[in-house]
């Protein structure tokens, strides 16, 4: 709600807090702050926090710390004023900052794009809206993903591809030219009521996506994940919709080699196994909040970084707090 707390994950059995990076002076308290981290900078934003631009923090600043402490923004990016969402594409040193709002160049909501190949001095690089996507059919988007493009569409191998989640489609994008970004593709799928995050499986052949509040709305009857084929980036397909043992509302999904990351909220971590991309297989999972009702709602895990080299998993929970897990060597059998 307030800010950005750093802890030490290298020893798992010992977290360490290292101190808080407050929120921009004069900006409200805000239920979404989202990170990412190029070139050891972190670059930090905020929906609904008025004034708040992104933060830049130099992370280096951190190997020495021995008591916890309050840190300060080592630069400032106020292009925008609040965002919902910040995605780094490293490979080129560009941040697409989605769903902005309250002030500066908010490009519909869509990606406002920016040069941070010099992490201190972020520069602003253009605007990608997806027009008649979104709600308000500016081409807002919740969440992106952008690669340099490896997968089968020789068309686009080599260009640089986001693919937006914009609330009511799915959005795919060229954007290697930042002065003249391509609306390549949008596909709808059944049940759309709030088309939320997704990721792209490591050969850019398939998509998981999921959709924040079809089980709220009572549109569909379990938890849902969207299988998408990119064979034809110009022609997205919806293949398949994997149902998990739950009911719960989705939130983050991330790929790492062929497993699905899934923080399910009231359901916690749920990890498939996606070897056979078309048909997931649920491997395990880990509840935060084992207390409640596995039902639609907003409360427990928020989002997972499974990317550590150490397989140490973190999650995050919104009232339990951090949480590092690592899967079993095998399965437990009561």
């Amino acid at each position: 709600m307030d800010g950005t707390s750093f802890v030490d994950v290298t020893d798992a059995y010992n977290p360490r807090y290292l101190g808080n990076l407050a929120r921009t002076d004069g900006s409200p308290p805000s239920t979404w702050r989202d990170i990412k981290v190029f070139k050891d900078h972190a670059f930090i934003v905020a929906d609904g926090a008025g004034e708040h631009g992104m933060q830049v923090f130099d992370l280096t600043g951190l190997r020495d710390v021995t008591e916890p402490r309050e840190f300060e923004a080592t630069a400032m990016y106020t292009g925008i004023a609040s965002s919902h969402n910040v995605a780094i594409n490293e490979n080129t040193g560009f941040a697409y900052l989605v769903g902005s709002s309250g002030g500066g160049e908010t490009c519909g909501g869509g990606s406002h794009i920016v040069d941070i190949n010099d992490p201190l001095n972020p520069v602003f690089a253009g605007c990608f809206a997806h027009e008649n996507t979104g709600r308000s059919n500016t081409g807002n988007s919740h969440d992106t993903q952008c690669v340099i493009y490896h997968g089968p569409d020789e068309d686009y191998r080599g260009r640089e591809i986001c693919v937006n989640s914009n609330e009511n489609a799915l959005s795919v994008a060229d954007v290697t030219d930042k002065d003249n970004p391509i609306a390549v593709a949008k596909a709808a799928y059944p049940n759309v009521s709030y088309a939320h995050q997704g990721w792209l499986t490591e050969d850019h052949r398939y998509f998981y996506s999921n959709d924040e509040t079809d089980e709220l709305a009572g549109l569909v009857e379990a938890t849902r994940t969207l299988i998408w084929d990119l064979a034809d980036l110009d022609d997205p397909v919806l293949i398949k919709e994997y149902f998990s043992p739950t009911k719960v509302t989705d939130h983050n999904l991330y790929v790492k080699g062929d497993r699905l990351y899934m923080s399910n909220n009231r359901a916690g971590l749920r990890v498939l196994d996606i070897s056979d991309p078309e048909n997931p297989v649920e491997l395990g999972y880990f509840d935060t909040t084992p207390w409640s009702a596995d039902e639609a709602g907003f409360d427990g895990t928020w989002s997972v970084y499974p990317y550590f080299e150490s397989g140490t998993v973190l999650l995050s929970s919104r009232r339990e707090g951090l949480f590092l897990v690592r899967p079993r060597a095998r399965r437990l059998i009561p």
